[in-house]
């Protein structure tokens, strides 16, 4: 379930106007710029941003980013781009790193619907010139490579079937590689970037049955070894990914300097899809409230909008 809940009547026009207001004179007044975005859907930031371009004849995104900065003026562009426009920034930008962040590739690849990550591509070549694949391929190398440049090109099917013999024989399959260390082995990756979510699941399933371990516990191994983890990453996003998106919060929020990027990405990406169930888990096995989390390790205008995005808790001491 979301957390953004948007007003059902409401003015592009107006919304637009209100942005305007906002970036004129001396200060920019970010709380306007928040209670106005932070508080509108993807198909309403649509409108919105139409219409500033129709009225004033300029970019809204350009607007934003020459008024503000930082990690706020980064999450409100992000907030503000449409949703497979922005997955498409996100991952060019990890693939511009010095080094590259296979966590974006593969959370994009993995936990995207086959239509939303066909989506995402064609954002992606449409802005950048280049077809994602082509870039991921440029930007990696080796084992990491084959892996990465197999997820983004997948077109899973996308039903709930499954067969219970095929998931049998594929468990034993990865097993075998796994226990003979063989983890650039062809088939590992096949199994992994063509079959379905459905048969992915039950295929870790069967494998957890008959030996006794989850499948990325075999995996483990040098926790500096990019590639094992990255195949851990995309099980997990696969088998679990509110779970996945826990674990990333959590070690953003955790690390001695807050990982700003991996924090404004998750709630972005998810408000308007499962953010209060990934909320819900995150007291669970946090014992303390994402909102207060977010609270206590971020701070200004920055922190607003992401508690915006969050929806505030009611008895909740968040300043």
């Amino acid at each position: 379930m979301v957390t953004l809940v948007a007003p059902k009547d409401f003015s592009p026009v107006e919304d637009a106007e209100t942005i305007k207001k906002a970036c004129l004179g001396w200060g920019t007044d970010e709380k306007a710029l928040i209670s106005v975005l932070g508080n509108r859907n993807s198909f309403q930031r649509k409108l919105i941003s139409l219409a500033y371009q129709e009225i004033y004849h300029e970019d809204l995104i350009h607007q934003l980013k020459s008024e503000l900065s930082g990690d706020f003026e980064r999450a409100i562009c992000h907030w503000t781009l449409e949703p497979a426009d922005r997955d498409a920034v996100l991952v060019n930008a990890a693939l511009k790193k010095a080094k590259p962040d296979y966590r974006v590739i593969v959370e994009t690849a993995c936990v995207a619907s086959p239509e939303n990550l066909l989506a995402v591509k064609r954002a992606y070549r449409f802005r950048y010139k280049h077809s994602l694949e082509e870039d991921v391929a440029f930007h990696t190398k080796g084992d990491i490579r084959k892996v990465l440049v197999a997820l983004v090109s997948a077109y899973r099917y996308d039903g709930h079937e499954i067969d219970e013999d095929v998931a049998i024989s594929e468990a034993g399959l990865l097993h075998d590689d796994i226990y003979g260390k063989a983890f650039s082995h062809e088939e590992l990756i096949r199994v992994l970037t063509t079959r379905s979510k459905a048969q992915l699941n039950a295929t870790f399933n069967r494998y957890q049955d008959i030996h006794g371990k989850s499948i990325t516990k075999g995996l483990l191994g040098d926790p500096v070894d990019e590639y094992l983890s990255a195949l851990r990453t995309a099980i997990r996003c696969i088998r679990d990914p509110k779970k996945y998106f826990v674990k990333v919060l959590r070690t953003a929020i955790n690390k001695e300097d807050t990982d700003e990027d991996a924090l404004s990405r998750v709630i972005i990406t998810r408000a308007e899809k499962d953010l209060k169930e990934i909320k819900e888990l995150y007291l669970k096995r946090n014992n303390i409230s994402l909102n207060q989390a977010v609270a206590g390790e971020t701070h200004g205008d920055y922190k607003e909008f992401l508690l915006t995005l969050l929806g505030k808790e009611k008895n909740q001491a968040l300043n």
